[in-house]
């Protein structure tokens, strides 16, 4: 991991941590969650497929129409407006923990679609060990609730549309420049999303405020940040990489413990814990060879 690895992954850990912050900021401010997501895919779309015109990438995408339509419908219209949805009943560190269940959701979804994979040992561990978490989550914190429940269960759905598009990107757009794939697919979304909406427009000029968080989750937070992860791809390896997934709620629990005054439960906490424990046991519990060797050499082995 080079000194620019290391930048590329703390920025992807703030880029990926700071959305739920801000989508909360605009839902509580009476901003509809469908319009919160069509703005935010709007912004971002507005600045890549610029960048991609210009760096004359858009032509590798011909012959890869239906690849980009699955993945902008999965990866971003069905899980922007459902995370949106979910935040106007539990908080955004809740949010940020059920969505760490994507790596969970992924292992079990290669079972299906990737040949080869098998469901045994340290992975089914991780599996069983990571929905515990889910099950403290619900059951502990947030069980009592039918308006929280609903919550969760629409962040679920979105974590489950992100975990999909991991296997769209491997079949059918790996190779390509991710400022055309993802300017073409948030594009395309826009256009999707427009309708949805239609149904349920602010019906007042937003607050400055909410204004200014559609304008980060836009700019900052999807434009930027696909970008961002595409350097951290580039400089650590597409499967250090992922690790960022395990730190993105860390950091979303902590911004809305301080700049929301979020008191997340026990099972908030232990939710989380199992979560992460699970994920990464579940994705085979490697850490990058850089910090294993590190670790060998503390150890003296």
């Amino acid at each position: 991991m080079t000194p620019r690895a290391w930048a590329a992954f703390a920025t992807m850990s703030v880029l990926w941590g700071i959305p739920y912050l801000f989508i909360k900021i605009a839902v509580d401010d009476g901003v509809p969650p469908a319009f919160v997501a069509w703005a935010r895919v709007v912004l971002a779309a507005a600045v890549l497929v610029p960048l991609a015109w210009r760096a004359g990438s858009l032509p590798s995408l011909r012959g890869r129409g239906r690849w980009l339509l699955l993945y902008a419908i999965v990866e971003i219209s069905l899980p922007f407006p459902p995370i949106a949805f979910g935040e106007t009943h539990v908080s955004s560190s809740t949010t940020a923990i059920a969505i760490a269940t994507v790596p969970l959701i992924a292992a079990l979804l290669a079972l299906r679609f990737a040949p080869g994979e098998r469901l045994a040992g340290r992975r089914l561990a991780g599996l069983l060990v990571g929905f515990g978490g889910v099950a403290a989550l619900v059951g502990i914190d947030v069980s009592g609730s039918a308006d929280e429940l609903l919550g969760i269960a629409a962040i679920v759905v979105a974590a489950a549309g992100y975990a999909c598009g991991a296997l769209i990107i491997a079949h059918g757009l790996s190779g390509l420049d991710s400022r055309a794939t993802m300017g073409a697919s948030l594009a395309i979304a826009a256009l999707v999303l427009t309708p949805v909406a239609a149904l349920d427009p602010p019906t007042e000029v937003p607050p400055t405020g909410a204004l200014a968080a559609i304008a980060v989750l836009g700019l900052v937070c999807t434009a930027a940040a696909f970008v961002a992860f595409a350097e951290l791809v580039r400089a650590a390896g597409p499967t250090r990489s992922t690790i960022v997934t395990y730190v993105n709620p860390v950091v979303a629990l902590a911004l809305g413990v301080a700049l929301l005054d979020e008191r997340p439960g026990a099972g908030a906490v232990v939710g989380l814990l199992l979560i992460l424990a699970g994920s990464w046991l579940s994705t085979d519990g490697r850490l990058p060879p850089a910090v294993e060797r590190r670790l060998a050499a503390a150890s003296g082995r």
